[in-house]
Parts: structure tokens; C-alpha cells; sequence
């Protein structure tokens, strides 16, 4: 085969797009691009590191004929119609056995579709999530690729070679049939949502116990070096710094609190319910952003009911340790629920998503990184098939070493009128959880006296209806 045919190509040089191609040829593959815009190409070609065989080419056509076979190609363009606006520019140029990969935050419904529509072409098509941003693109991100296995076989070496490395082993794994890959990376979404939540209640509840931003910076940054050791809280630590290039302030206090999002935590959320699989810190993460999207309607409750800016009357040193073990807390719930809807998804949509594998791949590169995924990897090491990481005997441990504090924070904050509803709903979940015997059996028999349900009993195995006295 003539030496300048490429071995991978991309389709769409965005910044990730560009990363993870020039990533990709500093570890010797030979990587070709395709972008209309001519100073993406060029950018392109430009940041390639010397020696690296890197060229970028405004011609689709072209690209395609330059890639060895079979074709390995990834598409990193926005979700929707533009990947099925691709995959039909490809078809007239693609050969049976080629492989398309689609890298971008794509429904995993979406990727089924296009799984069966392309199989039936005699083309593979793999969907690969890819976490890590910008930096990690470049560098090294956290890849998470479901799909067809037959065609992973051909792209695994250069996925493991720009992966992430944890202890010398890549972050990457085959993670499940059809769309597994973009299952697994909108669960890993919506624990991002979970944790980012919670983390910018935590600095809520240190602001109102007076902390600076120099103070915060502190505690964050001592956090992270130890059991909350994570990519967020890192990069949370750093951000109390930043000063702001238009004014004296420091930058976190002139942005503004409405949050925006792309819609992958809502997908958790609302795919949680189809299984259906209880996720409420997730789902109050997805409605906390949307609440702050209020902000006119905000302003105006605070004035009819009285908002608070008061100060905790709080020993600050204590506080600290109890908000760090809230966090620690619900940081671990928070896992424990996405990694359940994993599980759960697994058996109920056949993507047999394999759990160890998982957690390993999220180790590093990816936003959700954390210390954490060391003790939940070793949690599946001896139970591969766990249901839920919460019954895992050293999780319960960590879980319960942090609980009194969790209440301590959950009850400051509601007393105190301070919005912490990703704290509340983590510990109502766990409450719940633990609960061998629910009152659920009163809803049982509302739903049987206005409607004829039926119901089940403790007593009599069967099913039942009572014909109730009204």
C-alpha cells in the first residue's frame, strides 16, 4: 500500500475535532482532515508537531480517497441532522468494512438508528464518547466507544494510544453493543451535572458562612488533596482566583448565575425514567439550571419573600469539614445513581455494558475524574455484577463515616433558607434506599381505591382488589 495514504481521518476541525487528530499523530498514526473553512485546514496543518504526518483538505471526496482500508474516519460535528448530513455525503464514498465514528455527544437512540441503517450498507458504525475537553483532546481524553466489536478490533490500537493513561493503562475499553458508547457518555453527563451542582452549593454554603475567595480557593484546593481529589474541585480551586481583565473584581463575581446547558442531562434524566431508574440528583441538578434561567421572576421572589443574605452563625472550621463530607457524600450517591441507571439500561436495552470497565475508563482524562473511581473499581473487581455500588461493604463504610455530617449541612441549609436541593435530594434518595419497609404501601392502596389498581400483599402471594368503604 503506497506510503502516503493516511490512517485515520476527521471530519470537522472545531477545536476538539483539531485536538484530537493532532493528538492522534503525535503518536505516529499518519491523520488527515476535512473542513470547508480553509482556516481550519490550515490551523490544522499549522499546530502539528514537527515530524508528525498531518495534512488538512477542504475536499470531502479527496479525504476519503487518501484513508487506507478500512477506512477509519470520525466525525466530530454537532448532534443531529449534521452527522446524518455526513453520513449521507459519505455513502457515494465509503466502501463495505469502512468505519464511521461518530464522537460527538449524540442521543444514543439517534446512534441505534444509524447502527441499522448502516449494517444494512455493509458499513460499521461505531458512536465513541469522548470526555476531557479541549486539553484532554489533545493530551490524552477518556474514550468510552460502543458499537459494532468487529470494527472496535480495527480502531483500538490508535484509541488506546491517545487515550488517557492511568497507572500505564489506557482509558479506553469496548463498553457495550449498538449504543452503548453515547449511553455510557450521557450517564457520564448527568453525574457531571450531579457534581457540578453540588459543588456550587457547597460554595453557596461557605459564602454564607463568610468565606472570601481566598478562603474558598484554600479550601477547595486542600480538598482536592485528599479524598476529594477530582478534576472539579481542581479546577473549582482555580476559578476563586481568576481575576477579571475588564474590572478589579475577581471573575467568578461579575458572571452571571444562569447557567446554560446542551441537553445531555436532561437526556439522563428523562432515559431514567423510561427504564425506569431513580436519579434524583441528577434531576435536580438538570432543574436547578433551569430554575436559575428565571432570573427575572428570582429577583422579584426575593423581594415578596424576604430573601436572607445573612451569615451563618457557624464555627467556620467545623462547618468546612462537615460541607467536605456532604460533598463526599453526595458526590458517591451521585455515582451510585448513574452507575445504577448503567446497570440497569444494560439488561433492559441489551447493550451488555460492562460496569468495571466503566468506572476504569473514567479514571482519568475525563470531567468526572475522581479518587473515587479507584474504590469503585475495586467494589466491581469483587462484584462485577453489582446492582448498585452502594452495596458494595467498603462504599457503605465511606458512606456512612460522612452521613452525620451530611445531616448536619442538609438541616443548616434548610433552616436557613439556603436553596441545597441537590444535598436534600442525595440524602432523601439514600434514606429511602436503606428503607427496608417504605410507606409506598399507602400509595398502593390509593391507587386501588380510586382507580382499581390492585395491589399485592405481605401475607398471600397473588394480586388484589378491594372494594373499599367510601
Amino acid at each position: 500500500m503506497s506510503n502516503n495514504l493516511f490512517d485515520f481521518g476527521m471530519i470537522g476541525l472545531g477545536v476538539m475535532g483539531r485536538n484530537l487528530l493532532l493528538n492522534t499523530a503525535d503518536h505516529g498514526f499518519s491523520v488527515i482532515g476535512f473542513d470547508k473553512d480553509l482556516i481550519k485546514t490550515a490551523a490544522l496543518e499549522a499546530a502539528a508537531t514537527e515530524g508528525t504526518t498531518v495534512k488538512g483538505v477542504p475536499d470531502l471526496a479527496h479525504m476519503v480517497q487518501q484513508l487506507q482500508t478500512p477506512r477509519k474516519l470520525m466525525m466530530l460535528v454537532p448532534a443531529g441532522k449534521p452527522v446524518d448530513d455526513v453520513i449521507e455525503s459519505l455513502l457515494p464514498l465509503v466502501e463495505k468494512g469502512d468505519i464511521i465514528i461518530d464522537g460527538g455527544n449524540s442521543h444514543y437512540t439517534d446512534t441505534l438508528r444509524r447502527v441499522k441503517y448502516l449494517r444494512e450498507k455493509g458499513i460499521h458504525f461505531m458512536g465513541v464518547g469522548v470526555s476531557g475537553g479541549e486539553q484532554g483532546a489533545r493530551t490524552g481524553p477518556s474514550i468510552m466507544p460502543g458499537g459494532d466489536v468487529e470494527a472496535y478490533a480495527h480502531v483500538k490500537p490508535l484509541l488506546e494510544a491517545i487515550s488517557a493513561k492511568v497507572n500505564g493503562e489506557p482509558c479506553v475499553a469496548y463498553l457495550g453493543k449498538e449504543g452503548a458508547g453515547h449511553y455510557v457518555k450521557m450517564v457520564h453527563n448527568g453525574i457531571e451535572y450531579a457534581i457540578m451542582q453540588l459543588i456550587s452549593e457547597s460554595y453557596t454554603l461557605l459564602k454564607h458562612a463568610g468565606l472570601s475567595n481566598d478562603e474558598l480557593h484554600e479550601t477547595f484546593k486542600k480538598w482536592n488533596e485528599g479524598a476529594l481529589q477530582s478534576f472539579l474541585v481542581e479546577i473549582t480551586a482555580d476559578i476563586f482566583l481568576q481575576n477579571d481583565d475588564k474590572t478589579r473584581a475577581r471573575l467568578l463575581d461579575v458572571i452571571s448565575d444562569k447557567a446554560g446547558s446542551k441537553g445531555t442531562g436532561k437526556w439522563t434524566s428523562q432515559d431514567s425514567m423510561e427504564l425506569p431508574v431513580a436519579v434524583p440528583v441528577i434531576d435536580t441538578a438538570v432543574a436547578m439550571r433551569t430554575i436559575s434561567g428565571y432570573k427575572d421572576e428570582r429577583v422579584k421572589a426575593s423581594v415578596l419573600y424576604n430573601e436572607s443574605g445573612a451569615t451563618l452563625d457557624v464555627s467556620t472550621e467545623e462547618f468546612i469539614k462537615q460541607v467536605h463530607d456532604a460533598l463526599y457524600f453526595a458526590t458517591i450517591l451521585s455515582y451510585a445513581q448513574g452507575l445504577a441507571m448503567l446497570y440497569q439500561a444494560s439488561k433492559e436495552l441489551a447493550m451488555d455494558i460492562p460496569l468495571p470497565e466503566v468506572v476504569s475508563v473514567w479514571r482519568g482524562g475525563c470531567i468526572i475524574r475522581s479518587t473515587l473511581l479507584e474504590t469503585f473499581t475495586q467494589a466491581y473487581k469483587q462484584s462485577p455484577d453489582l446492582s448498585n455500588i452502594l452495596l458494595d461493604s467498603g462504599v457503605a463504610s465511606l458512606v456512612k463515616s460522612v452521613e452525620a455530617n451530611t445531616r448536619a449541612v442538609v438541616s443548616q441549609a434548610a433552616l436557613s433558607g439556603i436553596p441545597a436541593a441537590a444535598f436534600m435530594s442525595s440524602l432523601a434518595y439514600f434514606d429511602a434506599y436503606r428503607t427496608e419497609r417504605m410507606t409506598t404501601n399507602l400509595i398502593q392502596a390509593q391507587r386501588d381505591y380510586f382507580g382499581a389498581h390492585t395491589y399485592q400483599r405481605t401475607d398471600i402471594s397473588g394480586t388484589f382488589h378491594t372494594e373499599w368503604n367510601h
